[in-house]
C-alpha cells in the first residue's frame, strides 16, 4: 500500500509538471501585470509551476502519510482478527499436556480455512484423549492383573514360613501354588509382550503361508485341554492361502481356539471354516458357551475382558483377543465378531490371500 502512494504521488508531480510545461506561453519579452507590479511572462510561468509542483508535494506527502497510517491500523485490525484463531491453536499447542487433554477450542465464527484448521486440531485432541485413556485403562488392569499372582506368591510365602510346624506336605503344596501363579503371570507377562510387538507396528516377515497348516499346529496345542472338558470339534476346511508372518498367524488361530475351548460348556462344541478367495482368505472360529449380549460383544476385544467381563475368569490373560486385533491389523485385514443365539461366539477373521 505504502509503495502504490508513492508511486501515485510521484506520477502526479510529473504531470502537474507536465501540464505546466505544455501550457500556452507569452510571447518572448512580454510582461504581465501582478498587483499593479510588471512581471516578465517567462518568469511568472516558471514561478506557477513551481508552485504547484510544490503544492502537490506537499499535499500528496500529508495524503500518503494518512494513507499509509489508516492502511496500518486497518492491516493490524484485520491481521490480528484473522490470526486470533491461529494464536489460540498455537497456544493450545504449547499449553497441551497429558493432563489438558480435554481443552478445547470450539473456534466459533466463519467457517474458513483457520476455522477448519481448528475443528482439525480438537478432532487431534479427541483422539490424543481417547488414547491416552485408554492407555491409563490398561495399564491400571496390567497392574492388577501382574498384582494378584504376586500377591498370592507373597501370602503362601508368608503363611508357610511363619508356620514352625510346617511340614513336607504343606512346602509342597505352598510350592505348588507358588509355581501355579509364577505361571500365570510368565503367560500375561508373555501376552503384554506379544501385544506391544504386534499393536500398531507392521510385519518384520511377509510370506505364503497355508492358512489350514496354521489351524492345524494350533489345534494340537489345545486338543488335550478341549479332550478333557469333552468338547468336539468339527473342521470345515478349503484351500486358504494368505501372506504374512507364519508365527502371528499361528498365534491368531491359537488365540482363537484356545478361547473357543477356555469359555466354552462342559461337552459343548467348537466349529472351524477356512475358505480362500481372490484378495481375502477367511477364518471363522465358532463355539458355544455362555450367553453374551449382541452389544456387549465388541468389548471382548478390549484388554482383560473375558467373557464381556473385566477380571473375573481364572483361566488365560484377558488379553487373546486384544492379541488377535492387533495382529490382525498387523497383516492389514478384518476381524469381527458375533454372538450366537442360546450362547456361544462366532469369530471371523479375513487375511489377505495375496500381496497388496
Amino acid at each position: 500500500m505504502a509503495f502504490v502512494s508513492a508511486l501515485l504521488l510521484l506520477l502526479g508531480w510529473m504531470l502537474v509538471g507536465r501540464v505546466v510545461e505544455s501550457s500556452p506561453r507569452f510571447p518572448e519579452g512580454s510582461t504581465v501585470r501582478v498587483n499593479g507590479v510588471d512581471v516578465d511572462a517567462g518568469v511568472l510561468a516558471e514561478a506557477l509551476g513551481r508552485q504547484a509542483r510544490d503544492d502537490v508535494l506537499r499535499s500528496g506527502t500529508l495524503a500518503f502519510l494518512c494513507v499509509v497510517a489508516a492502511a496500518g491500523l486497518l492491516a493490524w485490525t484485520v491481521t490480528g482478527r484473522v490470526l486470533r484463531p491461529v494464536h489460540e491453536v498455537t497456544g493450545a499447542a504449547r499449553r497441551l499436556s497429558a493432563e489438558s487433554l480435554g481443552e478445547r477450542l470450539r473456534l466459533t465464527g466463519p467457517r474458513d480455512e483457520v476455522a477448519e484448521l481448528a475443528d482439525t486440531f480438537d478432532e487431534m485432541l479427541d483422539r490424543l484423549q481417547a488414547a491416552f485413556d485408554s492407555q491409563r485403562r490398561f495399564v491400571a488392569n496390567a497392574s492388577h492383573e501382574l498384582r494378584t499372582p504376586l500377591s498370592v506368591i507373597r501370602t503362601e510365602l508368608d503363611v508357610t514360613l511363619s508356620d514352625p510346624d510346617a511340614d513336607d506336605a504343606e512346602l509342597r503344596r505352598m510350592a505348588g501354588v507358588v509355581r501355579s501363579a509364577t505361571e500365570r503371570a510368565e503367560q500375561l507377562v508373555s501376552a503384554l509382550l506379544l501385544l506391544a510387538r504386534t499393536d500398531g507396528i507392521g510385519l518384520a516377515v511377509r510370506e505364503p503361508v497355508d492358512l489350514n497348516a496354521v489351524v492345524e499346529s494350533a489345534w494340537r496345542a489345545v486338543r488335550v485341554e478341549a479332550e478333557g472338558r469333552q468338547v468336539r470339534a468339527s473342521f470345515v476346511t478349503a484351500p486358504a492361502p494368505a501372506v504374512g508372518d507364519p508365527a502371528l498367524l499361528e498365534r491368531i488361530a491359537g488365540n482363537l481356539l484356545e478361547n473357543a475351548v477356555r469359555h466354552n460348556v462342559p461337552g459343548g462344541w467348537i466349529e472351524v471354516r477356512t475358505e480362500g478367495g481372490p484378495e481375502w482368505t477367511s477364518l471363522r472360529v465358532s463355539s458355544s458357551g455362555q450367553v453374551i449380549p449382541p452389544d456387549r460383544v465388541d468389548e471382548l476385544f478390549e484388554p482383560f475382558r473375558r467373557g464381556g467381563a473385566d477380571r473375573t475368569a481364572r483361566t488365560g490373560t484377558g488379553l487373546g483377543l486384544s492379541i488377535v486385533r492387533a495382529a490382525v491389523a498387523a497383516h492389514e485385514g478384518r476381524v469381527q465378531a458375533f454372538a450366537i443365539p442360546g450362547g456361544g461366539l462366532s469369530v471371523l477373521v479375513l487375511l489377505p490371500s495375496a500381496p497388496h
